[in-house]
């Protein structure tokens, strides 16, 4: 059963059920779970907390790498388990108290949670969940489909839990790259120079004396639930496509490109997937998240080695990959996301980063967390991480939702995450608009042109030549630049009751 996979023999007396490891717990402790982007998520410990939150007031601090499976957020929040949470989350639930003002959530770049953990900037982890494949003879921790924060949370935390996850084959140990940088003010730099490069070690060292309970689950990750590409994604990936292709002309990247970043979802994983029938050829990949089209490049052979922080796949292909584990291992490794988004390692080996956008303005500043300005979606996640020091930085999106009742492409953003100073390219459906070497005016033009939808394009232009005429650098009006925004919420639509 589980003991071939607790290998230090003094362990195996700390298996224990969930709901007695939940009792480890005491209301007002900050919790550092594993789990990325609804990957290497603990399966059992979560539920079981919750289950006391039920009968009993216990309140957490909640901290993970990224977004949660198994709605694990959702069944944490119905029991009102959770005060505090960050970096990042997915839940409709959950989303839905944050935006109530009911939890409070703070939005961090994925790159900096355990930055500020380790200077103390924020509380301390008292008990680190951690779900893993093995526990090696010297009780280090072998994860599983995700690295995420986990070897920081289980190095920082007082306690340990370990969910010893049986569905995990054991075939996963080698896959990771456990590297923790040196602590400030003597950080030596990260010796990071090529993605397929390993500078750390396969597992998670600790102390095994923290290791306060084992558990054993047997349960597969939360599948993707990223949607094939449509008429309009596959848009998208024709102007990238063809961007990338003049690049490539112009003698400013070769045929391999530079390394590749991507964010999460649809329209990202559709953008990737475009690049199987493209000329490019070595592609190499730099990422926090690998999704079905990262597999499906390294099996045309398009791409020749990824590197991330954590694998979330649709079903068919997650069975897929660890049935055959060992064969994608040798062009795959999963890192701490501290190392997969750190700026200087994004910033040395020159990425080409696609992140999503909510909506952009005109003169190229990015929304990608915020509704309206207001109500939080997801997370800034790591799109900032690798915006800001990408050798090209690229932000898409389809150019209106809603059907139509909103436009992506609009005077002045409702929120910024992404100033106009960290974004290269923008592309919609309707075309790609290059913003480098342009000053703001300059930018509007080619944003409207290229990228607004034909139902919003007239507006936008007739607001920039009205704007223009007021004068100034970046020309706004500003009686009027979130007048879009306050029609959509009064009459239900952007173009007015």
């Amino acid at each position: 059963m589980y003991e071939d996979r607790i290998r230090l023999a003094s362990l195996r007396k700390k298996v224990m059920s969930a709901h007695d490891a939940a009792e480890l717990f005491e209301n007002g402790m900050t919790v550092g779970m594993s789990g990325f982007t609804r990957a290497g998520d603990c399966k059992a410990v979560p539920l079981a907390l919750a289950d006391r939150a039920r009968q009993e007031h216990l309140q957490i601090t909640l901290m993970t790498g990224a977004s949660l499976g198994n709605d694990t957020d959702k069944i944490l929040t119905e029991a009102n388990a959770i005060s505090r949470r960050l970096p990042f989350q997915v839940d409709a639930t959950l989303r839905q108290k944050i935006n109530a003002g009911e939890v409070m959530f703070i939005d961090q770049h994925l790159s900096e949670t355990v930055e500020q953990l380790r200077s103390k900037q924020l509380p301390g982890v008292d008990i680190a969940v951690i779900e893993a494949t093995a526990i090696t003879e010297n009780g280090a921790i072998v994860p599983t489909t995700s690295v995420g924060n986990s070897a920081s949370f289980a190095i920082l935390a007082k306690n340990v839990i370990v969910e010893i996850n049986l569905k995990m084959p054991t075939q996963l140990e080698g896959l990771h790259d456990i590297f923790i940088p040196t602590y400030r003010p003597h950080r030596q730099p990260i010796p990071l120079i090529s993605p397929e490069q390993r500078i750390g070690v396969p597992y998670i060292a600790i102390d095994p004396a923290k290791i306060a309970a084992i558990v054993i689950t047997e349960k597969a990750d939360s599948p993707s639930n990223v949607l094939p590409p449509d008429a309009e994604t596959q848009a998208i990936a024709g102007h990238l496509d063809e961007f990338l292709r003049n690049e490539v002309r112009a003698g400013r990247l070769s045929a391999s490109l530079q390394p590749l970043q991507s964010g999460i979802g649809t329209i990202s994983n559709a953008v990737l997937h475009g690049l199987i029938d493209s000329p490019f050829k070595d592609i190499r990949m730099y990422s926090e998240v690998l999704q079905d089209s990262a597999i499906e490049l390294l099996d045309s052979g398009r791409m020749t080695f990824a590197s991330a922080s954590s694998i979330t796949l649709s079903k068919p292909t997650y069975e897929r990959v660890l049935d055959h584990i060992n064969d994608y291992k040798p062009r795959l490794v999963l890192r701490p996301q501290e190392i997969s988004n750190h700026p200087e390692v994004i910033r040395r080996l020159g990425l080409i980063t696609i992140n999503t956008a909510l909506e952009f303005d005109i003169y190229g500043n990015v929304n990608s967390t915020h509704v309206g300005g207001t109500h939080m979606m997801n997370g800034i996640g790591g799109s900032g991480d690798f915006a800001r020091n990408a050798h090209l930085s690229i932000f898409v999106t389809k150019s209106i939702a809603k059907g139509g009742a909103i436009s992506s492409v609009v005077p002045m953003v409702s929120h910024v995450d992404h100033t106009e100073h960290d974004v290269d390219i923008l592309v919609t459906e309707h075309g790609l608009a290059d913003l480098r070497g342009l000053a703001p005016r300059e930018r509007a033009v080619e944003i409207i042109r290229h990228c607004a939808d034909p139902a919003y394009r007239d507006a936008l232009q007739d607001y920039f030549e009205t704007a223009c005429r007021l004068g100034g650098h970046t020309p706004h009006i500003l009686r009027e630049a979130l007048a879009w925004h306050a029609r959509f919420n009064e009459c239900g639509t952007m173009l007015g009751c």
